[in-house]
């Protein structure tokens, strides 16, 4: 019989076998620092115009190659709990911004880096996070990117109404002033909910049985096309026989797999979708300037255009030569829409950059010196976190750092508060980002200062970490890979 050997007397024998915990500020929160320094460093060289790309492979074996911090910090799967907040609070900024990411994660790290110095020093960590703070309606849904391949990045165009890559289901092409009926079921013949048995006996039996079907196809189809419809979407399978009358009555036929895109043109042509085959009244019918199968590339798309520019949705036809490219070039298109969105609800904006950076590290600097006490320790590291902008920049530009932050102080200190880093000098070298048009979105950069500000606070007022037995049995063995192939001997 086994002795039972008796735990360690303290925390660890409340907790199950197989549990782990940390404590203290070496063990809990210079580890949790440590994590998160590691995080920010991997997405820093990837902040700013000149910014590296990275390439991610995900479970899926799908590979990324961008320098979008949302995309890579999503596929990268981030485990560790203190850098899971980091990577939180950035998703919050893609939510609630759409562009800033990076930002969060450079400027939290930053923070997190100078409290550590702090709490060397002696600071207790309530010290160190003493002085942390605790219009128009846009949706970006109605920008729509179509990526097909092939051609250059250059030949993308704006087109103001919706593509898809599909190709028709009947014999018309193109339609011009479409009137569109569209239907959420397939367009096809009614089946009965029951099964039954017909005993035919004769030929003539058999012929008449048909064509009771197909009179009332034919009378389903007339009745569509005397609403003076000549374009019918459809959200499911078409039968032949359907087809074979919608090409007597010159009905143009375009079926969607998906409901979401069903949706989305409803919304853009302003028809209501049907869920019967029957025929739509006035008001249930979309309209559409032209609707028409065309080739891009080697690529059958059908437009549903308007010739105005007041539609409810438009769509970016992107080219290029790779996936990965016109992947990354849809995120760029997307970081654009969100930020017109912020300039909807604020259009305020700040210098870029890094001028703003360096402004509101030079002030809450000014500020830190007022305070009595051990708190003007963390306002002026609190201060200096925001040079980790200009500093990222910087060094992504290959230029050094020091000698540019110096020289953005230097101006600043003579008032000129909109000076920023020059990044397309090959030299350490400032310039006015106001004159330069390089502009940032004021609501961008608070979202992004307060959500980073409040994730460094997080993670630093953990004290300990206690982590339970993970769940789960043994791993089920992973066997032979390719039993199901032919064996060639």
């Amino acid at each position: 019989m086994a002795l039972h050997v008796p735990k360690a007397p303290g925390f660890a024998q409340m907790l199950k076998e197989g549990a782990k915990h940390f404590s203290g500020l070496e063990e809990a929160v210079f580890r949790n620092i440590q994590a998160c320094k590691e995080l920010a460093q991997t997405t820093r060289t990837a902040y700013g115009p000149n910014g590296m790309n990275k390439m991610v492979i995900n479970h899926l074996e799908k590979l990324f190659v961008t320098n979008d911090a949302a995309t890579i910090l999503r596929e990268l799967e981030v485990q560790h709990p203190a850098a899971k907040m980091i990577v939180m609070a950035s998703h919050m900024q893609e939510q609630e911004v759409g562009d800033g990411t990076n930002f969060v994660l450079v400027f939290a790290g930053a923070l997190v880096e100078l409290a550590e110095e702090l709490l060397r020093i002696g600071l207790s960590v309530s010290e160190a996070v003493s002085i942390f703070p605790d219009s128009g309606h846009f949706n970006v849904d109605n920008i729509r990117v179509c990526k097909i391949l092939g051609s250059g990045v250059f030949s993308s165009s704006v087109l103001h109404g919706m593509v898809f890559k599909k190709e028709t289901e009947g014999d018309i092409t193109s339609v011009k002033d479409a009137k569109i009926a569209v239907y959420s079921c397939p367009f096809d013949g009614m089946i009965t909910e029951t099964k039954g048995t017909v005993l035919i006996k004769t030929a003539e039996e058999l012929m008449n049985f048909s064509k009771g079907e197909e009179n009332l196809m034919d009378a389903q189809v007339k009745a569509i096309a005397d609403t003076g419809a000549n374009v019918i979407v459809t959200g499911g399978k078409v039968a032949d026989m359907a087809l074979h009358y919608a090409n007597k009555y010159n009905i143009m036929l375009v079926r969607l797999n998906s409901k979401w895109d069903l949706r989305r043109l409803c919304k853009t042509v302003g028809a209501t979708a049907l869920p019967r085959l029957t025929p739509p009244v006035l008001e249930e019918m979309g309209h559409c300037d032209s609707v028409y199968l065309s080739e891009v590339g080697d690529t059958q798309v059908v437009v549903f255009k308007h010739e105005k520019e007041d539609g409810a949705i438009s769509t970016i036809v992107l080219r290029g030569s790779t996936d990965n490219l016109m992947d990354d070039i849809e995120r760029a298109v997307d970081d654009g829409v969100n930020t017109f969105k912020v300039l909807t609800r604020d259009k305020r904006l700040v210098p870029g950059g890094g001028a703003t950076e360096i402004e509101l590290a030079k002030q809450i600097t000014s500020y830190g010196e007022t305070c009595p006490g051990l708190e003007q320790y963390a306002i002026k590291k609190f201060a200096e976190a925001f040079e980790a902008i200009p500093r990222a920049l910087a060094e992504n530009s290959g230029v050094k750092a020091n000698e540019v932050i110096s020289k953005l102080y230097a101006v600043h200190q003579e008032g000129n508060k909109n000076v920023g880093l020059d990044i397309e000098a090959e030299v350490p070298a400032v310039k006015d980002m106001l004159e330069a048009g390089v502009l940032d979105t004021y609501l961008g950069k608070y979202w992004a200062i307060k959500l980073a500000t409040n994730a460094a606070v997080t993670v630093l007022r953990v004290d300990q970490i206690i982590m339970a037995k993970p769940a789960g049995g043994p791993k089920p063995p992973s066997g032979k890979k390719d039993w199901d192939d032919d064996q060639h001997d």
